[in-house]
């Protein structure tokens, strides 16, 4: 059944976003793969769909090789070194405590135990038992209940208010670990999220991040996702607190992207029409994105997260060579939204991709004229 629904996704997006490319002067015609007309992603060195890395929105060799490790010995040992080396006021131990929480996870739900089988995260398990001390653990187990409850359970049923207590438990015990750390309450977002927290108790949990980490990209997302109106907020309020947080962004900072998130956050359901996306709202949503890729560090872990969405809108606005722009930088891991909001990230991450591609060349793009 999750596949059909899948497949009707897929062929709405065809049914209405197509026609309206195919309208255009210079536009988008689909041929079959083999036709040699076809745009091939490959001319530009793109990845194979089936190559793609769904579990980070860009490259982190350290954490894939800690990983690696950790997975096939079961020892936890490195990534307990690996965190406790990482800045702890920076975005990438917040993205290596999500990496680490969600394998954990993924290992659970594919081997869930038994009689005679041990469940998967096991060695989670082990490093809470044999480190409770250590704070990277405290953390990722913090995250990894949040996790749980998100993935196994419905908001607002038993299971799920259980578990996110558990999860807000942890967070305190996390916190007590590592005093001057802004991810215990960068975790306790998501439960603030789940558990319907008052904005008075909110907002309290939130000035302790801005104590800690005032420019925190990965604490201001995880707070949008608050007040937006889908959960306990509006889209007046989600439109305001990204702005804010825009106009505060020191220089460099990807914080200037904030809007283009809270335009994504209330999208609406059924209009993928170019015109919503030339709008005044959203085009100077995607120029303030633009502008924060281009005044980040190249290094910045956040920046192939604005990379990603802003690859959505050019696509959907039809601005292929800023489109194409973007890829060239992402591609090859797509574990960011919004393809991680779809059952195949890869395969939804391609779409997109394909359809960039056929837009430059049908405007008169090809390797040759793309810059990397």
């Amino acid at each position: 059944m999750e596949i059909l629904w899948v497949l009707m996704a897929l062929a709405m997006f065809s049914l209405v976003l197509l026609p309206v490319l195919r309208r255009r002067r210079i536009g988008v015609q689909l041929v079959s793969p083999g036709d040699p007309d076809a745009a091939d992603p490959a001319n530009y060195g793109f990845l194979r769909q089936e190559e793609l890395d769904i579990r980070m929105p860009g490259p982190d060799a350290d954490l894939l090789n800690v990983l690696d490790v950790v997975q096939r010995t079961q020892d936890y040992r490195a990534a307990s070194q690996l965190l406790a080396g990482t800045d702890i006021e920076g975005e990438t131990r917040w993205q290596r405590v999500q990496a680490f929480a969600g394998a954990a996870s993924l290992e659970l739900q594919q081997r869930p135990g038994g009689v005679s089988e041990t469940p998967g995260g096991q060695w989670l398990r082990v490093w809470r038992a044999e480190a409770p001390k250590d704070a990277g653990g405290a953390a990722v187990h913090a995250e990894f209940l949040v996790q749980q409850a998100w993935r196994t359970s419905t908001p607002g049923t038993d299971d799920f208010r259980i578990i996110m207590e558990e999860a807000r438990s942890a967070c305190g015990d996390a916190a007590l670990l590592s005093p001057g750390d802004p991810i215990p309450y960068v975790i306790e977002l998501s439960v603030a999220r789940g558990l319907a927290y008052s904005q008075p108790e909110f907002e309290k949990l939130w000035l302790k991040i801005l104590d800690r980490a005032p420019s925190h990209m990965g604490a201001h997302l995880a707070a949008l996702h608050y007040w937006c109106e889908k959960w306990h907020g509006s889209r007046e309020t989600a439109y305001s607190f990204a702005e804010a947080a825009a106009a505060r962004a020191p220089r460099g900072s990807l914080l200037a992207a904030m809007p283009l998130f809270a335009v994504f956050e209330h999208l609406p359901e059924v209009n993928l029409v170019r015109s919503f996306y030339q709008s005044e709202v959203v085009t100077k949503a995607v120029h303030g994105a633009l502008y924060a890729v281009h005044a980040a560090r190249p290094d910045d872990p956040m920046l192939a997260h604005v990379r990603h969405l802003l690859v959505l809108f050019l696509v959907r606005g039809e601005r292929w060579s800023e489109a194409m722009d973007q890829l060239v930088h992402v591609d090859g891991h797509v574990g960011a939204l919004p393809w991680t909001l779809t059952h195949d990230p890869a395969a939804d991450y391609a779409i997109y991709r394909a359809l960039a591609v056929a837009g430059y060349e049908a405007n008169g793009g090809s390797p040759a004229t793309l810059s990397h």
